[in-house]
This record gives structure tokens, C-alpha cells and sequence, in this order.
């Protein structure tokens, strides 16, 4: 009997040996079959894997970023994805914390992978959370994408990759640098792609200035920003924050009250959309662009491989002399003036009192001649020609009546409105707005600080600074002045009569006499240079071009930057030559800068993603005038702003609502700037274009207002002069860049030079009387 139980316990133990056997053969070989799989994985077995260079150099576009003088961004180039990457440091803390809290609560314990929660994953079948890390998460974001459910094999293939890469990703990146690259990465949706764009546009912030419920919203969109969009679902948005609050306060990053409190609150979106046609300085950018993709362009800027930088996705950083608060005061002043503008045109150009408006001096020919061309230069020519329509199957389409969103003024604000309406009519539409051109300028270093093309850039893309040229009117007439000043030396207190003059056939190779006539029509007594100037005097004008010539004129003007064509005709002298904002400041600029001429400048300098240097402005400048010339011209048109056509920049609110000229468009306008200011209006002969060039010692502005058409035009000067067009636009500028203390605009003298001859100090005269006529020179400005 007790054989037989021996044998039975050999028989057990035996038993019960193969059985642990077994259970290590098992367990041996599934560790050894999870790191196989893992090798294979990792081997790229089971699907392409990145490489190292991949790792270190994640593939992601980046948008170009524009930066201003004050290190704002004014906006981005890019097509599908807006991502400016920011480092760890520049995420608040309480973004950091609700990331964590929400995401991934042990980040800084795990290896990437998180074994507590990938046990509890696959105990509760996923029923009490996911287990994937940031790491995890960022490894799908970059190199997976979006995991296959449908199918279960792909699924866990997918999931092994993602642990694979999460174990490279934390063994080549430090964990804040994963979790930046986390926000960098996600799209936000809205063109909100990484946390900075994201901040920028759903809060109108930089991250570092995110408060907490701000942050919670963001970290909460990463569970589906498509379905957790702010603008769309605002109240799941809302209950998701919420979620993000309470897992803060589980894990005590927040205090439960300060959860209550928060979750109470409202989502209080800024929505600032960030993209070609909406936001700051929209036509400077768009001229920016044009210069990167001339400078992209350059064998000498080539990457190293030889390729051309991409302006869409390369990072690159763009760095611009354009102030953004300076920017935003000169849009401001735009949208403050032109709806007062438009106001007053319109009602004079009702169907009325109107037949042809917006449009005078035409017939019904000429006016259909006008839209004929303009049919032909639209885009809805363009894109039809291309689909290969006739011209009559075209003109057909302009008679059609279709949906459109149109811009409008309304209550004095900036609108796009819905309606039904003829292409044809609409181009009518559109001709009847009067449109600004601005530019400001430091005359010391050419740095350009403001650049207003147009009112919208969406619905008008012409860009009035740099692509139009205008006729100048009398803006032109200080290039006469200096001329006269530099070659005959001339004092701004030497007389001239007003009475009429003509010069003769053939003298300076003038075809036929030209008579030329005061606006005022007074021609009786003489005039000092400086009050001819201030009350724009074309007689005495024309005597100076008598007497010196219109090549020299021209020649002074080219010195100046200016490009367009100028016939040497004394005709110039009144203002005929057609230029742009941008040369006309940049030329003034050179009598602020004592006679040397700066060549605009727009960028600074370019930088790569990783901040090299690939382009550095060198500045071009050329002495134009003599110290003493520049100066005596500036006085001139102190003068202007003393006693002429710009001496409303003087008044205050109570003296213009006595005018009954201005008072409908200028009331509200009290500028009441004391310091010393040149500057000369400019108006064309048929009231078609309005100018105003102001300085100041260290910043030189220009102002341009008329319609795109020059038969679309005010009937008389009293609105259609530039102290009513466009000085306006100078005036609020300069008002709220002297608010702005931190811009240091210069409120001074302009420095006389020590060697000074030229007499400047003229008698006192009454002002009252500069016109010759005895009425005040506001009311009237006799400047074409």
C-alpha cells in the first residue's frame, strides 16, 4: 500500500512540473512575442515606420509668419495649415496643467506608455477610459493618423506602431518639449492649427496670456475639435471646458471653488479668423507677399539642397518695419472718415439728381464704353474666357440677377450684406465708392510704419499705396518751390503777383500758350512764396515754372524716387503727372530728412524656422538737397498748416460745427494739434481726387481719397477738396498717435540748420485775408 502512494506522488510532482513548465514556456514566450512584435514593428515589419531623421525633424508645414516693429504678428502666409510652433515656455502653466489633468495625469511617471492605464483599458474593455500617453497620442498625430476601428487587425497594428513610436519620441525628446509638440501639432479646426493660431483666433490672445477657463476650452477641443467647435456647438464646447475644470480640480491643480466659479462662466470667444483677406494690414501684406515670392525667387536665396524656399509651409519668419498700433490708428482713421464721406456723395448722387451717377460729364455712350472695360478687366471675364464663352455669351451673363454678398456701410461701420443683384449693376455699384489710400513713414530711417490700401481688402483689392497712381494736384507744387529755392534761391518771403499769366507757344517746348488761372479768381495785389503756397496760388506757381523751367522740375522730382512718367510741359507745375502714395512720401520724407532721400523700406529682415538669418535690408539712401533747401521747403509748407488749406487741423470741434460747408462729414473731429506741422493739400481740376501730405520731424503721411473712376467725382470743391477728403484721415491719425505716448511721434520744431541764409522770417500778415478776397482760407482751398 505505501508503494503504491509513493508512485502516485512521484506521478503528481511530475505532474505539476510540467504544468510550471508550461506556465514559463507561456509566459517567456509572450514577453518574447511582444518584443518580437515590438522589433517588428519598430523594423517596420508591420507597416513603413519613421526614421530617426524623421524623429528628429517631424514633417509638418509651417506658416510664414509677418512680423511687425513691435513684435506683433500682422499675419501668416499659408494654404492648408496656419502653425507657427511656440517652445514650452511660452505655455502657461494652467494650459500645461489642464493638458495633464485631462490627457494623460501621469506624463511625467511613464516611459510613454502608461501601464496602470493600459491595464485598466483592457480589464474594462475601455469602458472607464482609454490608456494612450501625449506621447502616444502625438506619435499618431505625426506619424500614424487616424486609427482604423473598422478593422481590428489594422487596429492593433496601428496600436503597436503607436506604442513603438511613443517609446522613440520620449527617448529623443525631453517631456516638455513633447508636450509643446503636442499643442503645436492638433488642429484646433477654424485654421486654428496649433495652440498659437488656435489662442490667436478663438481668443484674440498669445498663449502665454490664456486664462484658466480659456485654456480648459482649447485643451478640452482635443477630444474632437470637429465636433467640439466653439462657433458651431458652443454648448457642448461649454460642457467639455467643464470636464477639462473638474478633472483639474480631481487631481488639484484647481480648488473646487475656483471650478464652480469658472464653470459658470460663459465662453467669452474673441473670434478673430486669421487669413488672407480679414484682419491687420491686409493690403501690405499682400504686397508682401509679392516681394517673398520675388525674393524666393533669387538664385542667391536658394536653400542649401538648392530648392526655393516655399512661402506657404517652410516657417519662415518675415520681419517688417509696420508699427501694428500705428497700422491700427490709420485703419482707424479710415473707418472712422470714409462712412461720413460716402454719406454726403451718395446723396448727392441720387438717380435724382443723378441720371448717370456715379458718374458726371458723361453721356450714356461714354458711360457704357466706361463699363464695357471694366467688364473686361474683372475677374468674371476672366474665368469665363477661360471656360471658353463668347464675349456675347459673357455680356449675357453680366444681365443675369444672382446671389452675392456686397459690401456696405452701415450705421458707419464696415458691413457685408446679402442680396440679388446683375453683375452689371453691381460694377456700377461698386464705382460709386470713394476709396482711401494711405502710407506713413520715418523719414530719418525709411522704415514704414502704416499701409492702407483701400478700405476692405475682400470686396476692393486694388491697392491704392503702391499699385495706383493718381493725379497730385497741388501736392506737386513743393517740388516747383524747391527747384526755384535750390537753383535761384528764392526766400519764402519774396513777392509775386497773382495776376494772370501766360506762358507763350514754344518756350520750353509748350506747343501752344498756356494761360493759367486762379480757382479763387482773384489776381489782384502780390503774394509772399509762403502765402502763395498756403493758399496754392497757381498763378504764382506758374511764375516759378516761367522762371526756371519745367526739366529741371522734373529732374528734382526724379532725384525725389519719383518713377512716373513726367512730361517736362509747365503744365506739371499745377499737378498733372499721375503718382503713387508711396513715391509722394517717400519724396516728401526727403525735405523732413534735410534733403536726403531713404528709400522706403518694408522688411527688415527673414529668418528660417530656426531663426537663421537668410536676409538682412542694407539701407539705400542719396543726398538730394542741401540741408538749407529742405529746410526753407519745409517752412513753406508750415505755412500751409499756419494759415492755409490745413489750418483746420488747428480747430476744435466748436469751429467746425459753425461751417456749414463742412459741418455734415467733419463734426466730431476736433483735432486741435498745436505742434508744428508741414504739409500741403492737393485737389485735381474736377474734384476727382483729394490728397493730403502731412509731416512732422520724425513721421511723414500721406492721404489719397477718390473713386475708382475719375468721372465718379463730388460736383463742387467744398467736398471735394483734399482738406475735406483726406485730411480728415491725416488729422484722426496723428490725434490718436500723440494719445499713444509710447510711439514717441515727434511733437518739436523741425531743426533749422546753424548755417542758415535764406531768409525765413517773413512780416506777420492777417490771416484772415491769405485768399486775397478777405474769406477765410478754410472755407475755400484753391489747390489745383
Amino acid at each position: 500500500m505505501a508503494k503504491k502512494k509513493t508512485t502516485s506522488s512521484k506521478s503528481e510532482t511530475l505532474d505539476f512540473t510540467k504544468y510550471v513548465r508550461w506556465f514559463w514556456i507561456i509566459f517567456l514566450g509572450g514577453i518574447a512575442s511582444v518584443v518580437l512584435l515590438f522589433l517588428l514593428a519598430s523594423w517596420g515589419a508591420l507597416g513603413e515606420m519613421p526614421d530617426y531623421t524623421r524623429l528628429e525633424n517631424p514633417e509638418t508645414n509651417l506658416a510664414t509668419e509677418i512680423i511687425s516693429s513691435d513684435d506683433k504678428t500682422l499675419g501668416k502666409f499659408y494654404f492648408n495649415d496656419n502653425r507657427t510652433p511656440i517652445d514650452f515656455k511660452d505655455l502657461p502653466r494652467n494650459l500645461v496643467d489642464a493638458l495633464i489633468a485631462t490627457e494623460d495625469v501621469r506624463h511625467y511617471e511613464h516611459s510613454g506608455i502608461d501601464g496602470r492605464g493600459t491595464l485598466r483599458a483592457f480589464v474594462y474593455l475601455g469602458k472607464k477610459g482609454g490608456a494612450s500617453t501625449i506621447s502616444q497620442q502625438l506619435a499618431r498625430q505625426l506619424f500614424i493618423g487616424v486609427r482604423d476601428k473598422d478593422n481590428t487587425t489594422n487596429a492593433i497594428i496601428q496600436k503597436i506602431q503607436e506604442w513603438v513610436l511613443a517609446i522613440q519620441l520620449e527617448r529623443q525628446y525631453t517631456k516638455e518639449e513633447i508636450l509643446a509638440m503636442y499643442f503645436n501639432i492638433y488642429d484646433f479646426g477654424n485654421n486654428g492649427d496649433g495652440i498659437r493660431s488656435a489662442s490667436r483666433i478663438y481668443f484674440g490672445k498669445e498663449p502665454k496670456d490664456l486664462e484658466l477657463k480659456e485654456s480648459a476650452m482649447l485643451v478640452g477641443m482635443f477630444k474632437n475639435s470637429s465636433l467640439y467647435n466653439p462657433r458651431r456647438n458652443p454648448v457642448g464646447v461649454k460642457n467639455r471646458r467643464n470636464v477639462v475644470l473638474a478633472q483639474m480640480m480631481k487631481y488639484e491643480f484647481i480648488s473646487e471653488e475656483v471650478k464652480d466659479s469658472l464653470q459658470n462662466t460663459e465662453l467669452d470667444l474673441d473670434f478673430s479668423p486669421e487669413n488672407h483677406r480679414e484682419g491687420i494690414a491686409t493690403y501690405f501684406r499682400e504686397y508682401l507677399r509679392g516681394f517673398m515670392k520675388e525674393w524666393a525667387n533669387k538664385e542667391e536665396n536658394r536653400k542649401p539642397d538648392g530648392s526655393k524656399y516655399d512661402l506657404y509651409s517652410d516657417g519662415l519668419k518675415v520681419f517688417t518695419t509696420i508699427d501694428s498700433r500705428m497700422q491700427q490708428y490709420a485703419e482707424d482713421a479710415v473707418a472712422q472718415h470714409m462712412p461720413r464721406l460716402q454719406a454726403e456723395f451718395d446723396n448727392q448722387n441720387t438717380p435724382d439728381r443723378n441720371k448717370t451717377a456715379p458718374f458726371l460729364e458723361l453721356d450714356a455712350s461714354e458711360v457704357k464704353k466706361l463699363m464695357n472695360d471694366g467688364m473686361k478687366r474683372g475677374e468674371r471675364w476672366r474665368i469665363l474666357k477661360n471656360q471658353g464663352k463668347s464675349d456675347k455669351e459673357i455680356r449675357a451673363s453680366f444681365e443675369k440677377p444672382t446671389d452675392m454678398r456686397i459690401f456696405k456701410w452701415v450705421d458707419g461701420k464696415a458691413s457685408e450684406v446679402d442680396t440679388i443683384m446683375k453683375p452689371i449693376d453691381s460694377m456700377r455699384y461698386y464705382k460709386s465708392f470713394l476709396r482711401p489710400g494711405m502710407m506713413s513713414m520715418d523719414p530719418l530711417t525709411g522704415h514704414v510704419k502704416a499701409w492702407v490700401g483701400g478700405m476692405n481688402y475682400k470686396h476692393f483689392q486694388y491697392d491704392m499705396v503702391k499699385q495706383g497712381a493718381r493725379q497730385v494736384g497741388s501736392t506737386f507744387k513743393p517740388f516747383v518751390y524747391a527747384t526755384a529755392i535750390d537753383q535761384l534761391q528764392f526766400s519764402p518771403c519774396d513777392s509775386f503777383p497773382r495776376t494772370q499769366i501766360t506762358i507763350e507757344a514754344n518756350k520750353f517746348g509748350n506747343p501752344e500758350p498756356w494761360t493759367v488761372k486762379n480757382s479763387d479768381g482773384n489776381y489782384s495785389g502780390k503774394q509772399t512764396l509762403k502765402d502763395a503756397l498756403a493758399s496754392s496760388t497757381n498763378t504764382v506757381t506758374a511764375r516759378l515754372m516761367n522762371e526756371i523751367g519745367p526739366q529741371p522740375v522734373v529732374q528734382m522730382a526724379k532725384k525725389l524716387g519719383i518713377t512716373a512718367e513726367i512730361l517736362p510741359v509747365p503744365a506739371i507745375a499745377l499737378g498733372t503727372p499721375d503718382i503713387s502714395i508711396y513715391e509722394m512720401v517717400a519724396a516728401y520724407s526727403t525735405f523732413a530728412n534735410k534733403g536726403v532721400y531713404n528709400k522706403p523700406v518694408m522688411v527688415t529682415r527673414i529668418e528660417d524656422k530656426n531663426g537663421t538669418v537668410l536676409y538682412q535690408f542694407a539701407p539705400e539712401s542719396k543726398d538730394v538737397l542741401s540741408e538749407e533747401v529742405a529746410y526753407v521747403t519745409v517752412n513753406l509748407m508750415e505755412g500751409v498748416t499756419q494759415a492755409g488749406s490745413g489750418k483746420r487741423l488747428r480747430h476744435n470741434s466748436s469751429w467746425l460745427a459753425k461751417s456749414a460747408v463742412y459741418k455734415e462729414i467733419m463734426t466730431g473731429y476736433p483735432y486741435e494739434l498745436k505742434n508744428p506741422i508741414a504739409g500741403k493739400t492737393g485737389t485735381t481740376q474736377n474734384q476727382s481726387d483729394g490728397w493730403f501730405m502731412g509731416m512732422v520731424p520724425n513721421l511723414v503721411t500721406g492721404v489719397w481719397v477718390g473713386a475708382e473712376d475719375r468721372a465718379a467725382h463730388f460736383r463742387t470743391i467744398h467736398y471735394g477738396q483734399g482738406a475735406s477728403m483726406a485730411l480728415p484721415i491725416w488729422g484722426l491719425y496723428m490725434k490718436a498717435c500723440y494719445a499713444d505716448e509710447t510711439l514717441n511721434v515727434s511733437d518739436g520744431r523741425f531743426e533749422k540748420p546753424s548755417n542758415l541764409k535764406i531768409d525765413i522770417n517773413c512780416e506777420a500778415r492777417d490771416e484772415g485775408d491769405i485768399g486775397g478776397n478777405g474769406s477765410p482760407a478754410d472755407e475755400f482751398d484753391t489747390d489745383f
